[in-house]
């Protein structure tokens, strides 16, 4: 009897010590506590009064083809996902923390081995069904089976979904190493079941589809135009994430050939805002009366989001790029120096980190557990990264490289490459050196081509194209190219989608980001240390290591980043005191009647 009363009460304490650290809450921080507390009415970078009303336009180049924007088939349209809310979301003046959207509660025990999610009574569909269990279910087995590839990579250690109760959905982890996954999972955009079930998924469908989230679509032009307007019975106007967002009563994008097109579109009045990319026309292209005057708000807005990696990048599939001799040679062909003086008015600086413009950055040399972590992979590595810090070929502006081209050649040379005849041929396979920069904007052509003949003087044929945003985006997918520019966005926060980004697994799986296509032992080690992170301190450690095997290994010539937003609009707009230190905020802007009215009569004098 003795010994059943002792081993009741030790299930007893079992039991509660398992309760008493499950934690119950209004939002999860990735380290740390969240910035607001339980009872926080708004964030700080909004306004809880803004009116709502009135119309906007945006702008977009190419088309789109689909309502669908979570699978691989199509191109979706701009806007598209005000239609879908998700479980949690986050806020923008924090590293990384979720806060509850659909879910009015998270769970989770302090091993993050599991996460539970307790759906808003409130919560609906734009049908007026509620938003249940089975939905989430759905969504997420749909998305690992038939969604974009990205997903599977994203959710990988996600062992499954099961209905904890009528209106509560758990999340199982295949592991306890993966910090993230709690936060990751709530960023599921949530799918209505009774509307897809009898819809094909992996097609694409021009059907205005079924949401929960603030917009609906009013009318569309396939491929040209897309208006939303404001769901007046949204159900999640007060839940305190939301308040003093998403203001505008009607959002319409309008669709443009190119960029130039665009951009006068703007000046004329027909777009009420656009963010300008080109440091040539910032600069030059709008001396114009709407901005002497003020009706037109040009403002270079600062903001502290890493930068990433914008970059030309090597496809490594193809033979002439899977050697880094080869591809540490080719970047000493890129004149930056030169190109920022002559053709942006040195609006830029140079970038050498995958994760630009934030403490994740590496920087000097290895130094502590960073290179503890990197001597267990010693024979593995570039002996540069324990020599050298990183940092690309700098040049004196004045486009005479030619120290920089001998560099180069010696370093094909050593790859088996000889100059014959002003041909770049290799040495064992007689087969010439040439491949093609392929492009999507035309106003990137002026970039390559100096690049291009720099190439050529290392006897090597380059041929540039420029194709449209359709076919573009195929051949992306299926990695279907040489060389393309394209930038690797990261946040304060990286974690599963650095496996899409880098890792082997998604080097030879179409739709992934992993367009370089790395297959790298160390580079998949270092990501699941970046995943596995147990703290702050750890993962700055993890990511500055990550980053230093990247840049070694020359999977890309960097290019450039600036750390502000480019932006220019009509004064229509009201905005809040406060702007989010990781976002420029447009979704908490709202329509100033009064300015908008002066706008309208203004404009019509402009255009008379």
């Amino acid at each position: 009897m003795f010994f059943k009363f002792l081993s009741l009460i030790f299930f007893i304490l079992l039991n509660y010590s398992s309760f008493a650290e499950i934690n119950n809450s209004h939002a999860i921080a990735m380290h740390g506590e969240p910035k607001y507390e339980k009872n926080f009415k708004y964030l700080d970078y909004v306004n809880p009064n803004a009116p709502k009303g009135g119309k906007v336009i945006f702008s977009s180049v190419g088309s789109y083809d689909t309502f669908n924007p979570f699978s691989l088939k199509g191109t979706s349209a701009d806007g598209i996902g005000g239609l879908f809310e998700s479980l949690t979301t986050a806020s923008k003046d924090e590293a990384f923390t979720e806060y509850g959207l659909i879910a009015e509660t998270i769970e989770w025990p302090d091993d993050r081995s599991w996460v539970a999610f307790k759906i808003r009574k409130e919560a609906k569909w734009q049908d007026g069904k509620k938003i249940i269990p089975e939905d989430v279910i759905w969504t997420f087995n749909t998305l690992m089976e038939k969604g974009h590839p990205f997903y599977k990579y994203y959710y990988a250690d996600v062992k499954e979904v099961i209905k904890e109760s009528e209106n509560k959905v758990r999340f199982n982890f295949k592991g306890k190493t993966n910090l993230e996954l709690p936060l990751i999972v709530g960023q599921l955009p949530v799918l209505p079941k009774h509307y897809w079930n009898n819809l094909n998924f992996e097609e694409t469908i021009l059907k205005p589809p079924l949401g929960s989230g603030p917009y609906k679509i009013k009318s569309f032009d396939p491929g040209r135009s897309i208006t939303y307007e404001l769901n007046k019975d949204y159900w999640g106007f007060e839940v305190p994430i939301k308040k003093g967002t998403e203001n505008f009563e009607i959002i319409k994008y309008e669709y443009y050939k190119d960029r130039s097109i665009e951009r006068e579109a703007f000046k004329s009045g027909d777009i009420d805002f656009f963010s300008e990319n080109t440091s040539k026309d910032w600069a030059t292209s709008y001396n114009i009366p709407a901005v002497q005057k003020g009706l037109i708000i040009k403002e270079n807005i600062e903001h502290e989001n890493p930068q990433g990696m914008q970059a030309f990048v090597f496809n490594t599939r193809k033979e002439i790029f899977n050697n880094r001799k080869v591809r540490e040679a080719l970047s000493y062909a890129f004149d930056f120096e030169w190109t920022n003086k002559n053709l942006f008015y040195d609006a830029y600086k140079r970038t050498d980190s995958f994760f630009e413009n934030s403490e994740l950055a590496s920087s000097g040399l290895p130094k502590g557990k960073e290179l503890n972590w990197l001597r267990g992979y010693m024979e593995l590595l570039p002996k540069e990264i324990f020599t050298k810090e990183f940092s690309p070929s700098k040049t004196d502006g004045s486009g005479f490289i030619r120290k920089e081209l001998q560099k180069a050649t010696k370093l094909l040379e050593q790859a088996g490459w000889n100059l014959q005849e002003n041909k770049l041929v290799n040495k064992k396979t007689l087969k010439e050196f040439k491949f093609e920069i392929l492009l999507v904007s035309p106003a990137f052509e002026r970039i390559v081509l100096p690049f291009k003949d720099n190439l050529e003087k290392l006897g090597i044929a380059v041929n540039v194209r420029t194709i449209d945003s359709a076919q573009y985006q195929q051949r992306l997918e299926t990695f279907d190219f040489d060389m393309i520019v394209s930038n690797f966005s990261q946040s304060l926060s990286p974690g599963n989608e650095q496996r899409n980004f880098w890792g082997s697994d998604a080097a030879n799986t179409n739709g992934s980001r992993n367009i370089v296509g790395i297959q790298n032992d160390v580079v998949d080690l270092l990501i699941e240390k970046v995943i596995s992170a147990k703290d702050r301190e750890e993962l700055i450690i993890a990511t500055k290591t990550l980053d230093r095997v990247l840049l070694w290994n020359h999977y890309v010539i960097p290019q450039w980043h600036i750390s502000s937003y480019r932006t220019l609009y009509w004064d229509i707009f009201g905005k809040p005191n406060v702007k989010p230190k990781y976002s420029l905020g447009t979704n908490t802007w709202w329509i100033d009647e009064e300015k908008s009215a002066k706008i309208r009569e203004r404009k019509k004098i402009l255009n008379n």
